[in-house]
């Protein structure tokens, strides 16, 4: 040991953690996607982290077809109508495969006026080879009103070739729907585990527009909420048709309770939401704009899980699948509400309408029966795995176990002052750490936490006071 002589300091290590917040509303998004239109396609079927509309575009495309195209859905509502980002979208629209898209090897043009167009529709854009000419250099590709690719020679060489041939692949469209299936979407739901590997972050809400109707889809969705990476939980959001072509639909607010039952939307981490929405010309199924709303509230709390009822929902209708405008008022909103489904309704504008997940009213326990408090469980749940994981394998220790305590509860009075919870209490009962237990690694601490529930029956009782009158007339005499 050197030989000291004189004042010296040395750091060690803040005993306070400092907290890693979980993304509480990050979306993430299971659907099919305008990738005939995209300029580049990349690794497509793979989660893709998406920050701007211009991002979206470039790496998926987009369509308002959003029947055909559901992800475009959740664009629109997500970097249109609310501005909120980022959010990770998982196409299912595969090019490389044989079902999903067919390959043109060799079809012959001849150009007029230097501009051509390919015999079928939907053809991918980056899939379009013209022999000896580079797109963007030699040719151009825009899209008609049919989705056919019009191609515009531009060079000097490419319109020296006036005929030749065209190689392309074109998307398999049937009707209304891409070639892409039920199970498909619910294999690609899987991809919820590979979310924060990838981009370290975890899944806030998991949606499926145009998807999440279907029964099978809406239990798969369900189910991976939970346990993801084995630690992780989410809640999702689902739709209850408003199309009487499905097998489980409503197409009345009187029908939503038996619509939601028969589509099995029972679990505490599920929104459900009817019937669908318009926003100008464009017709979307409410759980997109609902995961947008959510997320927007979010953000502006400081990315804690607020209240999203009776937020302005910035659309300009409701309807059923086929446009037929649906009116709701206050008091079948309430009643679909007292299902444990989410509507909108118009006071002054369209605003969200419910506060109860679909475990209501089968539980009316607050942590799981209203929305904000079900998310607000989540969100902390993540958020402890993420700040403490940095803790684990560290000496079990009066050190540690102080640390802990005392950084949770700076965090929840920080949580109480903000007027996020009425209280936050972190606690290490010795009741709940027998000796027998610490020997096998194993702590636990008990956190109890009241999120504040929300306002949702405000009531003013009103009384004659005919005192009032004989004051006013005898001057209190």
């Amino acid at each position: 040991m050197a030989y000291k002589h004189g004042v010296y300091v040395s750091e060690a290590p803040t005993s306070l953690t400092v907290p890693t917040e979980g993304s509480a509303g990050l979306q993430v998004i299971f659907g099919t996607a305008a990738i005939y239109k995209a300029e580049k396609l990349e690794n497509v079927t793979e989660p893709k982290l998406i920050y701007s509309y211009d991002e979206a575009v470039n790496q998926l495309g987009y369509s308002d077809d959003f029947e055909k195209f559901t992800l475009c859905e959740s664009m629109k509502a997500c970097f249109d109508m609310f501005a909120v980002a980022p959010i990770i979208l998982v196409n299912v629209l595969d090019p490389n495969s044989s079902t999903h898209a067919t390959k043109v090897s060799s079809e012959s043009y001849t150009a007029v006026d230097d501009v051509f167009t390919v015999e079928n529709a939907y053809p991918i854009k980056s899939s379009i080879e013209i022999s000896g000419l580079v797109r963007g250099t030699d040719y151009t590709v825009e899209f008609d009103s049919e989705e056919k690719a019009k191609i515009t020679l531009v060079s000097a060489t490419a319109k020296g070739k006036t005929t030749g041939t065209v190689s392309y692949k074109y998307l398999n469209i049937s009707g209304e729907r891409t070639a892409v299936t039920e199970t498909e979407i619910i294999n690609a739901i899987n991809k919820v585990k590979e979310v924060y590997p990838r981009f370290n972050m975890t899944a806030g809400l998991l949606l499926a527009p145009g998807w999440s109707h279907k029964a099978d889809v809406a239990a798969k969705l369900q189910a991976a909420c939970t346990g993801i990476n084995g630690v992780y939980t989410a809640e999702c959001i689902l739709d209850i048709s408003a199309n009487t072509s499905d097998d489980v639909n409503a197409t009345a607010y009187t029908a939503v309770k038996t619509a939601k039952e028969n589509l099995g939307a029972s679990s505490e981490h599920a929104i459900a939401c009817w019937p669908l929405v318009k926003s100008g010309s464009n017709k979307l199924h409410m759980s997109a704009v609902m995961g947008a709303l959510i997320a927007y509230t979010d953000a502006e709390n400081g990315d804690v899980p607020t209240n999203s009822s009776n937020k302005s929902f910035k659309i300009t209708g409701t309807c059923l699948a086929d446009g037929t405008e649906v009116i709701i008022d206050q008091n079948e909103g309430n009643v679909i509400n007292s299902v444990g489904v989410c509507t909108a309704i118009n006071i002054n504008g369209y605003r969200a309408w419910g506060n109860n997940t679909c475990a209501y009213p089968s539980t009316t326990d607050p942590k799981d029966r209203w929305i904000k408090n079900r998310r607000f469980f989540t969100w902390r749940a993540n958020s402890l795995i993420l700040t403490y994981f940095q803790r684990v394998d560290d000496p079990a220790n009066y050190r540690l176990i102080e640390s802990i305590v005392d950084s949770e509860n700076i965090n929840g009075n920080s949580y109480v002052a903000r007027g996020l919870c009425a209280g936050y209490n972190v606690t290490f009962l010795s009741s709940e750490n027998p000796i027998t237990q610490i020997l096998n690694g194993k702590i636990v601490f008990h956190i109890y936490m009241s999120p504040f529930t929300p306002a949702e029956n405000i009531e003013f009782i009103l009384e004659f006071d005919p005192t009032a009158i004989e004051t006013a007339l005898t001057g209190g005499e």
